[in-house]
């Protein structure tokens, strides 16, 4: 038996649940931080023009927490990809577009990366070893 068939199957079970749990981490994080001081991430959204800042802080913390969560998972994993695609473009193209600053580049590219993996989710979706799956390694 060759090596290329007895890796397979485990390459398929477990590389997209390590990949859920390395793009779900900065989502928890981000969420965890604003839950924490929900007033300065108001302040945040205020200075970048977010309307109602004070309600978007609410909403976004729970687009962080629960889509994040739900990647790790992998609980209706194709929308919570499709939820946080759409976090990142927004996020990309509304606060980190101006090309003159380049740790804004950077987090540009960084969130275009992200919505990348995030298309690919939404493509193959959770992989083996998740809720949508019935938590089973095959």
């Amino acid at each position: 038996m060759s090596m290329t068939t007895t890796t397979t199957p485990a390459i398929k079970s477990y590389l997209p649940a390590l990949a859920r749990v390395l793009m779900s981490g900065l989502f928890v994080w981000e969420g965890v931080l604003q839950l924490r001081d929900p007033a300065s991430t108001a302040d945040y959204f205020a200075s970048l023009d977010i309307p109602m800042p004070d309600v978007a802080v609410w909403v976004s913390i729970a687009v962080h927490l629960l889509g994040g969560l739900a990647i790790l998972v992998g609980f209706k994993t194709r929308w919570a990809a499709a939820v946080l695609l759409l976090l990142c473009l927004g996020t990309a193209f509304g606060v980190h577009l101006p090309a003159h600053d380049t740790e804004n580049m950077i987090h540009f590219y960084k969130n275009l990366a992200m919505a990348g993996g995030f298309l690919y989710v939404i493509a193959f979706g959770a992989g083996a070893i998740s809720f949508d799956e019935g938590v089973t390694a095959r």
